[in-house]
């Protein structure tokens, strides 16, 4: 029984191999541009494929391979279809999710993306890929002093990582300034001011792979929030508290020697060019009580912007971010009830607010998003548009009973393109509101009887 078991375990293994093999066999792309933007921390790339049937049977779907030393370092896939050409073009967003091959060479890492319709043999399709790379940028040397500039290496391959064979491909590679030390050349390739062109390459075989390092100067601020949590707090009486717990550091080559101020300051564009020194957060529109502070108290070197769409705050830390430099801060403000919480058609309640950093350009290593529902609310959920963990607390506050729901949001390697809106949806009665007046009101009662009490008892043992 065993026997057989092992032989039809295999014999399944066997059948999803080749189902794998021929559905990366029916696909072919005719033609592949890729644009990889290195001009800060983040490193953004772009890609254009022109996808063709060339099976029998119509497919619903397609992969995107990445190899095993940028799956880890993937914060964001997103994909759109083209309809229509020039002016008259529109944008479909395709749904897309991380999965697994059977067959993965290498330790391959895969998204699969959905058409939305099945692509029809001989048919072709356009689409738009964006993905996000963190920590793929290595300075070398790891090391620098306060007066020299920050080199990077970055690791890729000339040609795309891909299941299907490739007809026609082009790799533009943009780095944030002419400074280039060195970049692997692989014919045909060519280098014009901040832009590297590898391609175009012809009739690729699917999973093909020309490695390729580029080493060259990068000075943006590479800021990196190892740990950001969010508490949002609603209260019913009219308000939005929103408190942020900062641990940022500079994640580029750490400082060596010592730090000297004055030639920081008089020689700013060559002493610390790799260092920053401000940060900005964009906030709500009509914020109020704004304030920044760390634990030694109320840091005054910020100014506020307020408008209609949005709020700009521009703040310095106590002192200049070097490499392998660390600061903690919090950031609280408080925004109109209205404007974010809403009920919906079957009665509940919503809370409609922005995931993500509000930092400007930075990477958040782990983000905790803390929503905190008013005391009495019942049958809490969250809706975002990826992936999440959640949970869910108690958190007791002045004169709670049973304490009030807090909804958890959790989630690791976040980039600016997760500040996206998400909603958490609660069932709250208005009753509830008056539980805590009611309860001062009974305080102030007690109290009051307790007094009257005591100034007209007689406690005397001798009658008068």
């Amino acid at each position: 029984m065993a026997a057989r078991i092992g032989i039809f375990s295999v014999f399944v293994a066997v059948l999803l191999s080749i189902s794998a093999f021929s559905s990366a066999q029916d696909l072919q792309i005719v033609n592949a541009e890729r644009r990889i933007d290195l001009s800060s921390h983040i490193v953004k790339a772009f890609l254009t494929l022109k996808v063709e049937n060339i099976g029998k049977d119509p497919a619903a779907e397609m992969l995107l391979a990445f190899p095993p030393t940028q799956i880890k370092n993937l914060a964001m896939v997103q994909a759109l279809a083209i309809t229509g050409k020039k002016k008259k073009k529109t944008y479909l967003p395709l749904d897309v999710k991380p999965t697994e091959q059977p067959d993965a060479p290498n330790d391959t890492g895969y998204y699969r993306v959905t058409f939305i319709s099945p692509l029809g043999p001989g048919e072709t399709v356009s689409l738009e890929v964006l993905y996000i790379l963190t920590h793929s940028l290595e300075p070398f040397p790891v090391e620098i002093t306060q007066s020299e500039s920050q080199l990077v290496y970055y690791h890729d391959s000339a040609v795309i990582l891909s299941p299907y064979h490739v007809k026609q491909q082009t790799t533009f590679i943009k780095t944030p300034s002419t400074r280039v030390e060195s970049f692997t050349s692989i014919e045909p390739a060519n280098r014009a001011g901040k832009e590297i062109k590898y391609g175009p390459y012809e009739n690729r075989a699917s999973y093909s792979y020309t490695p390729v390092i580029i080493h060259f100067e990068n000075n943006s601020p590479f800021a990196v929030v190892e740990e950001l949590v969010r508490e949002i707090e609603i209260s019913h009486w009219g308000s939005l508290q929103i408190t942020e717990n900062y641990r940022l550091t500079h994640g580029g080559a750490r400082h060596k020697g010592v730090f000297s101020r004055v030639d920081y300051q008089s020689k700013r564009s060559v002493s610390g060019a790799s260092s920053f020194n401000a940060l900005l957060a964009v906030l709500p529109p009509r914020v109020n009580s704004v304030y920044y502070r760390d634990e030694i108290g109320n840091i005054s070197t910020s100014h506020l912007r307020t408008g209609f769409r949005k709020s700009e705050l521009e703040f310095e830390p106590r002192y200049p971010l070097f490499g392998g430099w660390s600061a903690t801060f919090i950031i609280g403000y408080r925004v109109p009830l209205e404007d974010y919480l809403f009920e919906a058609s079957d009665g509940r309640r919503y809370l409609n607010f922005t995931f993500g950093c509000p930092l400007v350009e930075t990477i958040v290593n782990k983000l905790t998003i803390k929503v905190v529902l008013p005391e009495g609310s019942k049958d809490p959920s969250a809706v975002l548009p990826f992936t999440v963990n959640q949970e869910l607390q108690v958190k007791y506050s002045y004169l709670d009973i049973v304490g009030r729901t807090v909804v958890v949001l959790q989630k690791d390697n976040v980039v600016p393109t997760h500040n996206v809106p998400f909603q958490v949806y609660y069932t709250f009665k208005p009753i509830y509101m008056l539980a805590e007046p009611f309860m001062l009101v009974s305080a102030f009662f007690l109290v009051f009887v307790a007094s009257l009490a005591y100034v007209h008892i007689d406690l005397n043992i001798v009658r008068k």
